[in-house]
């Protein structure tokens, strides 16, 4: 686990050591063990490298590394099968001066090129320069969870794991994208391959960048994609042994580390899970570790001692109280791009607590979206009977729907009635609805005159495209590969990078294994939504004797913080500071009457707008540390 930089220049201008090591300076945080530069014979291209060292932790790895006096290379990731390709490659005539995954990948692109991506079971993102044919070829892991940002002129193409490393660079002049930012409202993150920056971009999941510099072409190009089309149909006993089986493969393969190696544990099924089965493969107690609240709404720590118990782990707990929000700012920093997710707070507390112990920690990421076990995954089955009962239902549920939203502080009742009051639009957009943080309605009273001069592209178009590009009829597949493709490695992948990355802290995720994924893609979907509201059915069933029932059978409560009571008490004064007062940046843009009546109405009334505010909180401490 790394961090990657480079540069390029296609001009007359030369790069200099100097210049690769403010960028490899500014994402020290990702590699504390290592750093490293090449520069070409002609000085025109730059590599620079931090490395936070796993596996083979002799100078071996250092990189960048170079193969056969031909290509060079800076990787950020893990390749979990490179052992076995390395044999392969052996076989074939290769020979190798080190223990690490970075020379395979080497050697795998000497022998396939491109397809080399075909062969790589892990998580990545690399950069390599072939001498011989002048070429770089850039590339991203399958679901997204190792970053790629670029910025590419006609004088310079420079790339980095975190864009702030691009910031240092003079070729590039800041500017705020409205556009994003009008996506970031609604979405709650930046959709690739948007950053929140003008003219700096982020390569997609599973695609690839391959940038000719003998005629200063770039090319991108998706290698992989998860097909939802080819369903297998077999016993629930049959699916229940494949998929314990491959999850277990996925969790050993993973526990490969030269570094000590632990846990997230969240009290939930996925990351229950994982700990379960790495004990089994762990000689020693797993070390694990938990977060939580003095709001017993949002906490989880009682079930999170279950499996500990359970599993005999060595275990760790820390609470999270209203100030911890002290470090919102540097967080801001750190995420880079404009993001509110407010359970990347308690996920960096987590992360930090596990980095006193551990370098490696596994977690449970990607069972929700591999088995439908979010709330919002059963909206599309009540869908279908409003459809057949359209009339009645306008008539009479969504009067009723509408008063309970009103009434009370309930997110599923607001979020139930957005849904249902856009029952005559397609599918795809009543999702959006159902999701979005700030609605169009919400936006028209928000924006500034100015800013709604401008003209932004729906952000509907977003998961519509994705709903379209998933090569199937049926809905809740339809959701599920909008989810893979936007919501998990734009948010959720993000928020656990960067928060374990900012305390060199490597986070590894079985549930997101691609030959686990390809498995669970061919999952009816009946078996993951199960009824109307049986979410994760095949899983649990797959689970049952191995993780206790008053696990898997609670009602979920998600990595949420209570953001909602601390706007109301605790944090009241400091949000009417931060967003109403004199140094507010965003009062550019927005119209603070409306963020006002926000606050006011969140304190004073039944109505729950904390996600709003947090995301406007958020906004306005990334303007400050980035453009003020």
């Amino acid at each position: 686990m790394c961090g990657i930089t480079g540069k390029i220049s296609f001009g007359n201008q030369f790069i200099f050591p100097k210049e690769i090591k403010k960028m490899t300076d500014a994402i020290a945080h990702r590699g504390p063990d290592d750093e490293g530069f090449w520069i070409s014979k002609n000085k025109k291209i730059g590599l620079g490298h931090r490395r936070l060292a796993i596996i083979d932790l002799s100078p071996a790895g250092h990189q960048p590394m170079s193969y056969r006096n031909r290509y060079h290379i800076v990787f950020n990731g893990e390749i979990y099968n490179f052992q076995s390709e390395k044999e392969k490659l052996i076989k074939l005539g290769y020979t190798f001066k080190s223990k690490t995954d970075t020379e395979v990948i080497l050697a795998l692109y000497d022998k396939y090129r491109e397809k080399c991506l075909d062969h790589l079971r892990g998580m990545f993102s690399f950069a390599i320069y072939d001498e011989k044919e002048n070429i770089l070829f850039c590339a991203r892991d399958r679901v997204g969870k190792k970053p790629f940002k670029y910025f590419y002129d006609k004088k310079v193409f420079i790339f980095a794991s975190e864009l702030k490393a691009i910031l240092t660079q003079y070729e590039y002049h800041k500017e705020p994208d409205f556009e994003a930012i009008h996506h970031y409202l609604t979405l709650q993150y930046v959709p690739a391959p948007m950053t929140g920056f003008k003219n700096i971009f982020k390569l997609e999941p599973a695609h690839y960048l391959k940038l000719d510099l003998n005629n200063n072409t770039l090319v991108k190009k998706r290698y992989w994609r998860l097909d939802y089309s080819k369903k297998l149909n077999l016993p629930e006993e049959e699916w229940q042994k494949k998929i314990i089986s491959k999850l277990d493969e996925s969790v050993k393969i993973r526990m490969i580390s030269d570094v000590p190696l632990g846990a997230f544990l969240s009290g939930g099924i996925d990351s229950s899970a994982v700990v379960g089965l790495m004990s089994k493969h762990s000689l020693k107690p797993v070390k694990t570790f938990s977060i939580g609240f003095e709001d017993e709404k949002y906490n989880e720590l009682k079930y999170a001692r279950i499996i500990a118990d359970k599993f005999k782990t060595d275990h760790t707990e820390f609470i999270v109280k209203p100030d911890a929000i002290e470090v919102l700012p540097m967080l801001v920093k750190q995420y880079e791009e404009p993001y509110a997710d407010s359970s990347a707070l308690p996920t960096y507390y987590v992360s930090k607590l596990t980095r006193d112990s551990v370098t490696v920690a596994l977690n449970g990421d990607g069972g929700d979206e591999n088995f439908a076990g979010y709330e919002r995954y059963s909206i599309q089955k009540f869908s279908l009977i409003y459809e057949k009962f359209r009339f009645i239902n306008r008539l009479v549920c969504v009067p009723i729907i509408k008063y309970l939203s009103n009434k009370y502080s309930n997110t599923l009742f607001d979020r139930s009635y957005k849904f249902a009051s856009t029952f005559d639009q397609n599918y795809d957009y009543r999702y959006l609805n159902y999701i979005c943080y700030f609605s169009n309605e919400m936006k028209q009273k928000l924006y500034s005159q100015e800013l709604k001069k401008k003209l932004f592209s729906d952000s509907y178009l977003i998961i519509a495209n994705a709903f379209n590009d998933s090569r199937t009829d049926n809905k809740l597949d339809q959701t599920l590969y909008a989810d893979f493709t936007n919501y998990l490695p734009e948010d959720l992948l993000v928020k656990v990078d960067i928060a374990t990355m900012a305390v060199s802290l490597e986070g590894r995720s079985p549930f997101l294994d691609h030959e686990f994924l390809e498995l669970t893609a061919r999952i009816p979907s009946s078996l993951k939504l199960k009824g109307f509201n049986n979410k994760k059915y095949i899983l649990k069933k797959s689970l049952e004797g191995f993780i206790p029932n008053e696990i898997m059978y609670r009602p979920k409560k998600g990595f949420g913080v209570p953001i909602d009571k601390w706007f109301k008490n605790d944090l009241n004064n400091y949000i009417r500071g931060m967003l109403l007062s004199d140094k507010t940046i965003i009062k550019k843009y927005f119209n603070l009457g409306y963020i006002e009546y926000l606050i006011n109405a969140h304190q004073n009334t039944k109505l729950n707008y904390s996600n709003q505010l947090w995301a406007l909180l958020t906004l306005e401490l990334w303007f400050r540390e980035y453009f003020d």
